[in-house]
């Protein structure tokens, strides 16, 4: 499984953006997709996922009513709307696919396919 992340970029506070991530390959054995960011010195954190058919999501508590995570099956693309943004969501962004199980899915260790960053920053 191969992704291609895109929509990063610069932003004002308050502002929005929508980043995107297609999968192409053998894309029918992942039951999640996820979105994952980092800066540097700091770990790889969770930011949210989607099951394959789009039927259950999770948020980490810090972005949980700005962001939502959606799914669209015939393009084999995830996509996350960034509403409301603020200096503390600069970081590159990743998306992943992998087949966790459904308490797993929030660690980065449970996706085995990961796309390359795309950096969102946010201006004061």
């Amino acid at each position: 499984v191969q992704l291609q992340a895109s929509g990063g970029g610069l932003v004002q506070t308050g502002g929005s953006l929508r980043l995107s991530c297609e999968a192409s390959g053998t894309v029918f054995s992942i039951r999640y997709m996820g979105w994952f960011r980092q800066v540097p010195q700091k770990e790889r954190e969770f930011v949210a996922a989607i099951s394959r058919f789009g039927l259950n999501t999770a948020y980490s508590d810090s972005v949980k009513g700005r962001f939502t995570i959606s799914i669209n099956n015939a393009k084999n693309a995830v996509y996350l709307q960034m509403n409301s943004l603020n200096p503390a969501d600069t970081a590159f962004y990743y998306c992943a696919a992998g087949s966790p199980i459904h308490s797993s899915r929030y660690f980065p260790s449970a996706y085995g396919h990961w796309g390359q960053g795309t950096l969102v920053t946010v201006s004061s």
